[in-house]
């Protein structure tokens, strides 16, 4: 399709890219406002004429009219040093801003500890934001639950409730990717193997514990070489020595995160025990984190960035009014590195 020269000179308007593309007015809005419910030759011809005319939706006009801000808040109930410092957030974000980058909303951050304050929850209930994504949730964060009265929220990883209605969310089996990380150790022949296991409070760390657990019992082996975690390169360390103080013959230990594990090789190497010869290591997660170090680590891989952009697409899809499964698993794998 070819616009013509005096086109292009026109004030764009939503009724010059309808006439430009050929359609009704109403068919362009339902473009511009990313509806499924456009043909794909349609939605193309409606594209083109966007681009040709630069055409540019007056977004707050559509705010107004629409009774929407077009802003969804990314809730994470963490410290700021967490949140900047784990790789793992990153991916998340970037997926997520990648899906929102094709529509017209805007991403507000909310950095909201486990008791988060009256001014944050006023903002977040007070029609600010059209939705929520939740990321790295604990069982102390009753305030979700109010918050998931009053907007649609998706979260990264399941709920620590289950509510009626149930909750939208993108996760991985972590139950069962964490046995097969501790089964990749077992199937090397390793006996003594220790756990870093995540918070128990949080959905991601209590799964991966129970999983690797499980994987321990079902061949036989010892399960009380654990130590807890906080997901954070600092805590692995900590982790790393109590297991070490406690049974010194440990030869293999499963990670619940990257950044554990990261901390969990320095201590080792501190202790003058070689990777993976002595000890092997496994990580969770495939982050940055696992193949910037000395030692590339071995890890269960989880997609983080396409888990964000999961969770976009079920958010813009829940403010369209469109029906939404509630929950979707994505897959995981082992990438086998150095370290184990």
């Amino acid at each position: 399709m070819s616009i013509a020269p005096s086109a292009r000179r026109v004030v764009p308007t939503l009724e010059a890219v309808a006439a430009a593309a050929g359609v009704s007015r109403s068919t362009v809005s339902r473009v511009v406002n990313g509806s499924s419910q456009v043909s794909p030759e349609v939605l193309e011809a409606v594209q083109e004429a966007i681009r040709a005319l630069n055409y540019s939706p007056n977004r707050a006009a559509r705010s107004l009219a629409n009774h929407r801000t077009l802003a969804i808040a990314l809730v994470i109930p963490e410290e700021t040093s967490r949140f900047f410092g784990d790789p793992y957030f990153a991916a998340i974000v970037q997926g997520i801003t990648r899906e929102l980058d094709r529509s017209d909303y805007v991403l507000t951050l909310q950095l909201a500890q486990s008791r988060p304050s009256e001014k944050t929850i006023r903002y977040l209930t007070g029609g600010n934001v059209d939705g929520a994504f939740v990321v790295s949730h604990h069982s102390g964060n009753e305030f979700l639950a109010t918050l998931q009265d009053t907007i649609p929220v998706v979260y990264n990883g399941r709920p620590m409730r289950f509510d009626d209605p149930p909750a939208y969310f993108v996760d991985v089996d972590n139950a069962t990717a964490a046995a097969r990380g501790t089964q990749y150790l077992i199937d090397r022949g390793r006996k003594h193997i220790g756990i870093i296991a995540g918070p128990p409070d949080m959905p991601a760390g209590a799964d991966r514990a129970g999983g690797s657990l499980r994987a321990l019992s079902a061949a036989g082996l010892a399960v009380d070489r654990v130590a807890y975690g906080d997901f954070t390169q600092l805590s692995g360390a900590r982790a790393m020595r109590e297991l070490l103080d406690r049974f010194p013959d440990t030869d293999s230990v499963f990670v619940a995160s990257d950044l554990m594990a990261t901390g969990a090789v320095s201590v080792l190497s501190e202790r003058g025990r070689s990777v993976p010869e002595d000890v092997a290591v496994v990580g969770f997660d495939d982050s940055p984190a696992a193949s910037n170090g000395s030692i590339q680590l071995t890890t269960v891989h989880q997609p983080a960035e396409a888990m964000g952009a999961k969770m976009a697409q079920m958010m813009l899809s829940l403010l369209r009014g469109e029906p939404v499964e509630h929950q979707c698993i994505m897959e995981t794998h082992i990438v086998e590195r150095d370290s184990a």
